[in-house]
Parts: C-alpha cells; structure tokens; sequence
C-alpha cells in the first residue's frame, strides 16, 4: 500500500495537535486576565487570586478523563475521521465560550469540553498516524508532541505581538478557534486509510478482547506519571520564576518549549538507530528528577531558564507518546482504545494533580511553586519505577 497519498491528512492531524498544544497552555498565560474576568478575589499584594484560573485548567483533565472512556471505542468503531471531527467540533466551543465566560463555573463547563476535544482528537491523530507511518510508528507518534511544542515554543512570541498590537487578550482565541475551524474542513475531505484487522484464512476477523497484564498496566499509568511532570512544569514555571526573581518568566516557556523540540528530533534519531522506548521511558524521567530537586535547592532566575529546557527536553520530549506506542504493542488490534487508556491516566494526572498544585498554591502562598517542584519530583520518580518495571519484564518474558 502506497501511503504517501494520506500524508497530506497527516499533516492536517498534526496541524490539529498544533492548535492543541496553544489550548493546552493559553489559559496559564492568562491567568490574571481571567481571573479578573471571572471576578476573582484580590489578595494583600493587590494581585489577583489566580487559583480559581488553575482550577478550571484542571478541568481540561477532567473532560479528557470522562471523554476518553467513550472517544477510544468510538474511534475503533466507528473510525478516526469520525472522531476526529467530533474533536475539531469541542475545540471550536471551548475557544469561543472560554472567552465569553462570565465567571469561573461557566468557564470549567468549557473547559471540560475542550478536555473532551482532546481526547477525540488523540484517538484519532495517535492511530492514524501510526498506521499511515507503520514501520515507523514510535516516532510518527512522538511527532504529534513536536507538533504541540512548536505552537508552545511560538506562543510568547504570539502573545508579545498581540500586547503591542494592542489587541484584547481574547485575540488568540479567536484566531485559534478559526484556524482550528479551517483544519476541520481538511480532516473531513481528506483520505484515511482503511485500518487492518487480523486475517484467519484468508478472513478478517473480529476484534479480540483486550487482555490486562501488570506490564501493559504499568505502560498506561505510565501516562500518569509522564503527563504530570510537564503539566505541573508547563501550569506553574511562571510562578516558579516571578518567586525566583525573573523579570520576564514567559522566557522559561520559550525555552521549555525548545527542549521539547530538540528531544523529539534527537530521540527520534536514537530510536532509528536502535535506542529501545523503555530505555527511554527510564532514562528521561531520571533526568527530570534530578532537574527538578536541582530547580527546589537552587533559587535563582537562571535555574528557571536551565529547568525549562531540561524538563522540555526530559519531562515532555515524547515520553507520554512512547508510553502510548508502548501500550498499543500491548493491544495491537485496539490502537484507539489502547491510547484512551493511556490518555485516561494522563487525563486523571492533568485533573487530580493540577488540583493538588491549586491547593498547593493556595496554602503555600509565595512558597507554592517550590512545594508543586517537590511534588513533581515525587511523581517523576515513580514514572522511573514503573518503566523499569516494563522493561525487566519484557526481558523475563523474551527469556521464557
């Protein structure tokens, strides 16, 4: 089968995962905006409370949970481009209703449908990608998160332009609601391949049942753990900087986002030349342990600067996308379904732990972000217990 013909719906795909990497994180740059807008209580610096901002950034997590355990199934059922409509369709409502929101209840209704816009859209760009880019799945999924760190890693720069243009703070917004819009469009005319079903005799036959095992639990919780790391890194570095002293803390996104970049090409490079996922799964968490405990003990601005690209690099360079493409080796007729229960820990990190980090910052007050840095380091380190885990087992199971 000749797929270069889908790599233009490729390309549509990851343009999707482009604007989802700008609605993952907006809200976090605009947090005294919202919470203004929201009528957030003032504290004694004369600052807004932004913690009511955070919670609603934790009910992205909250729609991808309770979505994912639909969009998964749906997807293997009923097809990718299907799903993949449904969530171009989400992310035009949250865009549009974030902004006309008049008070955080409205907004957290909006922003668990944008976290449902996420996860039919993961259940159809992981899969679809790995089955147009089939010899090199892995890294076909890694490159959804390059999509998402190159809108992340442009968003300051977006942001700067929108301020001295003069322009509301909704602007983003409404451009991303648009472009996102016209990206749908796309994902409607354009092709998708047929999707492959094991063959018995010459017949295809029905799905099989997925079947558990403590290493393919272990791979999916995976997800837990990786996606907390950068979502405490990506929703409290600002605040982790203004404490530390920087003058323009947006920067560690910018740098965090180059990180992203960089890992990505690099590990994608190491995997084609023989570097196991596992070895990866292990490796890079370590790292963003060690980051994180350096970012806790070492209070200066340039800490920040050196954090954010190394926990781009390390935290978020495509470690929830190897988990994902090691979970669907698990699940190898169940690629939609397999991702949603990945995308399902990633979603409870994203809620329950993002709640955490609010009330972290509600009591820690100015010490907050150093607190969230500790609870990140914990959670990290258990993503490295986990895929040593996998990958002694996979060796025992290789033995016997």
């Amino acid at each position: 089968m000749n797929n270069k013909r889908y790599y233009p719906t490729a390309f549509a795909l990851y343009f999707s995962f482009f604007i989802h990497g700008i609605g993952a994180s907006i809200l976090s740059q605009y947090k005294t905006n919202f919470a203004r807008a929201w009528g957030a209580g003032q504290l004694a610096d004369g600052s807004y409370d932004v913690s009511t901002v955070v919670t609603v950034i934790a009910a992205l997590g909250l729609g991808r949970l309770l979505a994912h355990f639909v969009a998964g199934p749906f997807s293997d059922r009923y097809g990718r481009k299907l799903s993949g409509l449904i969530g171009v369709g989400l992310y035009v409502i949250f865009f549009a209703g974030i902004i006309l929101s008049p008070n955080m209840a409205a907004a957290y209704c909006f922003a668990i449908l944008g976290g449902a816009a996420n996860s039919f859209l993961d259940t159809c760009v992981s899969p679809t990608c790995m089955e147009i880019f089939v010899n090199n799945g892995s890294i076909a999924n890694m490159f959804t998160k390059f999509s998402m760190c190159v809108s992340q890693f442009l968003l300051p720069f977006f942001i700067l332009l929108v301020g001295n243009a003069g322009l509301p703070y909704t602007t983003l917004f409404i451009i991303c609601g648009a472009a996102i819009l016209a990206d749908g469009l796309l994902i409607l005319l354009l092709p998708f391949p047929e999707r492959e079903k094991k063959v018995v005799n010459g017949v295809k036959t029905k799905q099989e049942r997925m079947k558990f095992t403590p290493v393919s639990v272990a791979a999916i919780l995976i997800g837990f753990t990786s996606s907390s790391t950068f979502m405490l890194w990506l929703n409290c570095n600002k605040e982790l900087g203004q404490l530390y002293g920087m003058t323009n803390p947006s920067l560690i996104q910018s740098y965090y986002a180059a990180g992203t970049a960089v890992a990505i090409i690099v590990t994608a490079f190491l995997i084609k030349k023989g570097l196991g996922e596992k070895t990866v799964l292990i490796l890079y968490p370590a790292v963003s342990t060690v980051m994180l405990l350096l970012c806790y003990w070492i209070r200066t601005p340039q800490i920040c600067i050196i954090g954010g690209f190394v926990i781009g690099y390390a935290g978020a360079g495509g470690v929830l996308q190897l988990a994902v493409a090691t979970t669907i080796q698990f699940f190898p007729e169940n690629k939609a379904t397999a991702t949603s229960f990945v995308m399902i820990a990633s979603s409870v990190a994203n809620y329950t732990i993002l709640s955490l980090a609010g009330y972290l910052t509600r009591i820690g007050g100015s010490e907050g972000p150093r607190m969230i840095l500790l609870l990140n380091a914990g959670v990290t380190f258990l993503g490295v217990m986990l895929a040593v885990f996998v990958k002694v087992m996979e060796k025992r199971q290789k033995v016997s």
